[in-house]
């Protein structure tokens, strides 16, 4: 499993990074191997034999000795076979089953080698890529049959060793038969690590390694160059997700929609799919809901020199678990993924020193051509438009003057740049912040520098419109919650995977007339505080919550003290929005406003009314009967003065309820007058 550059680990957990072999981080507990002071000396004779002296001031000698330095380290190694095998465990996301183990290798702690991509980096820049490589089979498979660890070992090997013509295929069976381990029990992970390779070759020897007994799993998917290509031509029992696409996927959807299809790939062509980098219990969930086989990551086993045959109580407890993963919705996140790499278009691009006169000519010939790039050694330091280049030279004597001239003199030398991962939501900012020329002269769009192509406004501008059209329907705009479709997707998601659950609807009493009198920006500092206190008080990770529409909220509680989090709700609510009404009003207990005859009226402050409905999925067939319920619950709870809770603890057959006449068919705790006391609450009969 290789790790892109740039990644970020989380707090929990430090990752290893994978070459052809992946490695164990330092806060694995193995015993790291050492080289010995003999062995030092050795090295350092070699390196003395190898690098002579050279002056410290040559920053070419200095890579010199630095190169010679690592050959003989990686020559130690090999040697002294000072390599050490940890073993991660991949588990059966359904049952919390251990299947197998992932065979991970690290050099020496104290070597510059400790890490495999520096390992590899020396063995292929000195052609010892398959000594190296078959150092760290032997290794892992010893270690693997000391240990006797139960099932499958997925054994790490790279294409392009493969595809060596000094590649051995018959010594990994023989080293398995030496350490008695069945063929069949362990799986040839293949690890992308090189842009195209020679595929009936490989394919003739992924085949040759089935004819001896063994599984075929493909690492990284959607990490490589051509990982599709790959498992196209392979058809490996096993292909692993590369954990950028699992890190934060219950939070993006795009991440969402990539596994899913890639899960839908494998049911249909009967490859069994593993998820890597499971790191929090939230991932593990959605992974376990999505039908995913296999998982490994460190929320559910650190790589370890001798590997728990258990996996930890907390992680078997999440998969047994009734209750379903929150599911990110579309429009969640102000970018939804999108970049400024949506909006490229590939122009011309010319050197600083090239003609004026050429420019023109670029334009002449591409009548829809608005900008020619001006980029030097990869580099963009320059933009020309039409527009300019044409007013220019339309002046007297200026094309005379100026045509042979180099085009530098007529760019603009400061153009905006944004990198290709720029969001549109930045980059929008970047334009409106910066000089309006660039809001006419568009923008470079560059990779970590080096020119790609040119965007421009308008595109920016459709794009943000369409994604604000697309969030309209997912979010609500002013608390950016959930809307009804995703709503109405996650309560079907519940009745149909059978989960018990609480609708809470969640509705301000008295909004109107404190709207009116206040002013809708009150009002809508109102709804927000309302939004964020509800959001505060669920499990991110069990409960959803939702903006229906103005002061209307829904949350979708799955976890067991539901019950509690609505008095917390109501207590903070009651407590925070205090600071919202003046103090005279505070005081009194409301304020007096003019009905439509112009007469005066009291109105009460404004409080938060919750109306709970216990759903048995077995009661209940669609998310449209579970919302009448709720809102039927929500009325009761307004009957109540001041901040209220009413629960209904019946059980419905599956009709809508019917009128209750103004009456209310439950227990009230005494109401106060008072606006600051504890919240009321309600239960409905028992039947």
């Amino acid at each position: 499993m290789l790790l892109e550059p740039g990644y970020e680990p989380s707090d929990h957990a430090e990752h290893e990074y994978l070459a052809s072999y992946s490695y164990a981080t330092t806060c694995s507990e193995e015993k790291p191997t050492m080289i010995t002071p003999e062995t030092k000396q050795s090295l350092d004779g070699s390196v003395s034999t190898l690098a002579p002296e050279f002056d410290i001031d040559s920053p070419d000698e200095a890579d010199i000795r630095e190169d010679a330095c690592l050959l003989a380290r990686l020559q130690e190694i090999l040697e002294y076979r000072a390599l050490n095998a940890l073993f991660q465990p991949i588990i059966n996301m359904q049952s919390g089953d251990i299947i197998g183990y992932e065979g991970l290798i690290r050099g020496p702690s104290d070597s510059p080698l400790h890490s495999p991509l520096n390992l590899f980096k020396v063995a292929r820049d000195h052609n010892m890529t398959v000594a190296v490589e078959y150092l760290c089979r032997q290794i892992v498979l010893q270690r693997f049959a000391e240990l006797k660890l139960p099932g499958k070992l997925f054994l790490n090997v790279s294409p392009e060793c493969l595809l060596q013509p000094d590649v051995r295929h018959g010594e990994t069976l023989d080293y398995i038969g030496d350490f008695g381990i069945n063929p069949k029990r362990v799986i040839i992970e293949l690890t992308e690590s090189q842009p195209a390779y020679d595929y009936q070759l490989l394919r003739k020897a992924a085949m040759h390694y089935r004819d001896m007994g063994f599984q075929i799993a493909m690492d990284d998917l959607g990490e490589g160059f051509s990982s599709l290509r790959l498992w196209s031509e392979l058809r490996p029992e096993y292909v692993k997700i590369d954990m950028h696409f699992i890190h934060g996927i219950n939070k993006d959807p795009v991440k969402l929609q990539f596994v899913r299809s890639i899960q839908e790939i494998a049911e249909k062509t009967g490859t069994r799919v593993v998820a890597e980098g499971i790191e929090t219990q939230a991932e593990l969930l959605l992974i376990r809901d999505l039908g995913i086989g296999f998982g490994q990551g460190y929320h559910i086993a650190k790589p370890n020199s001798t590997p728990s045959r258990m996996i930890p109580a907390d992680v078997v407890k999440t998969l047994s678990k009734d209750s379903i993963a929150v599911h990110p919705y579309e429009g969640m996140g102000a970018s939804n993924g999108q970049t400024a790499m949506r909006l490229l278009q590939v122009v011309p691009d010319v050197e600083p020193n090239t003609s004026n006169n050429a420019v023109y000519e670029i334009f002449e010939k591409n009548p829809d051509l608005q900008t020619v790039a001006v980029v030097s050694n990869g580099i963009p330091v320059g933009l020309i438009t039409r527009e300019s280049l044409i007013d220019r030279f339309a002046r007297v004597y200026q094309r005379e003057l100026y045509g042979k001239k180099p085009c530098a003199t007529f760019m603009d030398p400061h153009p905006l740049v944004a990198d290709k991962d720029t969001s549109l939501q930045e980059l929008s900012g970047l334009i409106v912040n910066s000089d309006r020329r660039h809001l006419f002269n568009g923008f470079i769009i560059t990779d970590q520098g080096r020119f790609l192509g040119v965007g421009n406004s308008h595109d920016l501008m459709r794009e943000i419109t369409q994604m604000q059209i697309n969030a309209a329907r997912y979010a609500n705009p002013l608390t950016l919650l959930p809307g009804n479709v995703p709503i109405n997707e996650h309560i079907d998601r519940l009745l149909h995977n059978r989960v018990r659950f609480c609708a809470c609807y969640a509705d301000l009493d008295h909004f109107k007339p404190f709207n009116d009198v206040y002013g809708y920006r009150k009002g809508d500092d109102t709804i927000q505080l309302l939004g964020r206190i509800l959001v505060e008080h669920c499990d991110p990770d069990l409960d959803f919550v939702g903006h229906i529409g103005g002061d209307d909220f829904i949350v979708l509680f799955q976890s067991d003290d539901w019950e509690a989090r609505c008095q917390a709700i109501l207590l903070a609510f009651d407590e925070a929005v205090s600071a919202h009404f003046r103090a005279e009003d505070r005081n009194l207990g409301g304020y007096y406003s003019e009905d439509r005859q112009g007469k005066k009226v009291f109105n009460p402050l404004v409080s938060l009314s919750l109306g709970a409905v216990r759903v048995e999925p077995s009661h209940y067939v669609s998310s449209h009967q579970v919302a009448t319920f709720a809102a039927e619950a929500k009325k009761q709870a307004k009957k109540i003065p001041g901040n209220s809770l009413f629960v209904e603890r019946r059980q419905v057959t599956g009709t809508a309820p019917s009128s209750t006449n103004g009456k209310r068919d439950g227990i009230d705790i005494a109401p106060s007058p008072s606006h600051s006391e504890s919240p009321k609450v309600a239960d409905s009969a028992e039947s």
